[in-house]
Formats: C-alpha cells, sequence, structure tokens
C-alpha cells in the first residue's frame, strides 16, 4: 500500500511540475456577452493525429459550455480555432567538467558542459476566436506545454483538459 502512495505522489509532483505558459490578447472593444454559440472554424486543422484531434475538440466543448457557449448546428456566434507548433528545446542540466594547471604566476584552465538529458518536446497550442459576423479576431490565447509522445490515451486526454482549461481561464476578458 505504500508503494502505491507513493507512486500516485510521485505521478502527482510530475503532473504539477508541468505548468503550462499562456499569453492572451483580445479585442478591447468587444462585448465577449453576445457570444452564446460557436462552431469549429470550416478549415480547422490542429496537425495533431485524428485521436488527438478529437480529444482536443472535446476537451474545447467541455469548458466552452462551462463557459456557457453552445455549440451550434449553424449560424453560429464564433468561430474557434486550433492550431499546434510542435517544437523541442535542449535541456538546461549539463554536467561541468574543467582541467586546469598552474605554476607561478601563470594558471591555465579549461571547461565545458556536459549536456543531462535530451531535448524536451513542447507543444504550442493557440486559440482563436473570430466573430463570425465580423469576420474578425476577437480573442487569442497561446499556452505552451510539455508533450509526452508516449503518454496513454487517458494521460493526454488529462493533458489537453489542463490546456483548455488554462486557455480559458480568462475568457471572457475582465477589463
Amino acid at each position: 500500500m505504500k508503494l502505491v502512495a507513493k507512486l500516485v505522489f510521485f505521478c502527482l509532483l510530475l503532473v504539477s511540475c508541468n505548468t503550462p505558459r499562456t499569453t492572451f490578447d483580445y479585442d478591447a472593444q468587444t462585448n465577449f456577452d453576445q457570444y452564446k454559440t460557436y462552431q469549429l472554424f470550416p478549415d480547422f486543422r490542429t496537425e495533431m493525429s485524428q485521436l488527438d484531434e478529437k480529444r482536443i475538440i472535446s476537451s474545447l466543448d467541455h469548458f466552452m459550455r462551462q463557459e456557457n457557449i453552445a455549440l451550434a448546428e449553424e449560424n453560429p456566434d464564433l468561430y474557434v480555432n486550433v492550431y499546434t507548433e510542435k517544437f523541442q528545446e535542449q535541456s538546461n542540466n549539463t554536467l561541468g567538467v574543467g582541467v586546469g594547471s598552474g605554476g607561478g604566476n601563470v594558471g591555465v584552465g579549461v571547461s565545458g558542459g556536459i549536456p543531462l538529458g535530451g531535448p524536451k518536446d513542447y507543444v504550442r497550442f493557440i486559440i482563436d476566436f473570430i466573430d463570425v459576423e465580423k469576420d474578425a479576431l476577437v480573442w487569442k490565447a497561446e499556452v505552451e506545454v510539455k508533450f509526452n509522445y508516449n503518454a496513454t490515451p487517458d494521460q493526454r486526454q488529462a493533458l489537453f483538459d489542463k490546456v483548455f482549461a488554462k486557455a480559458l481561464e480568462a475568457y471572457p476578458p475582465q477589463d
């Protein structure tokens, strides 16, 4: 039982360390209370797998309903588009190694860093809300998160839920 508790604690620790980085932008002249319905952008493509795209749409729909914005069959107030950009960042952890010698008033040294661990995979989610009537972008969120390509389906769904919760925490904007 203690092993299970330690494993659960370790998993929670790993998940909590993966805090998404988020930025927001919006049109300050827009009344966001007017938006009650949405549809996916007609050319919706996330550049993720079909399975991940279904998970993304599920997360999006869940959080849009929490904002009281329903999926419309036709004539939506908003189009929602989600782009993704995959990228890698090198690990900042290095092991320093140095060699030096000296004598008298002269010293010579050489040092370098050996990177520890490989590059980290990240995905940037760009979420756009487009006013259908004006055909104009009115709200945008960007969320960067570490991505594990070997994650289970449940882990991926949890990650997408976390991304959209973070992205939509500032919607509607409060001035």
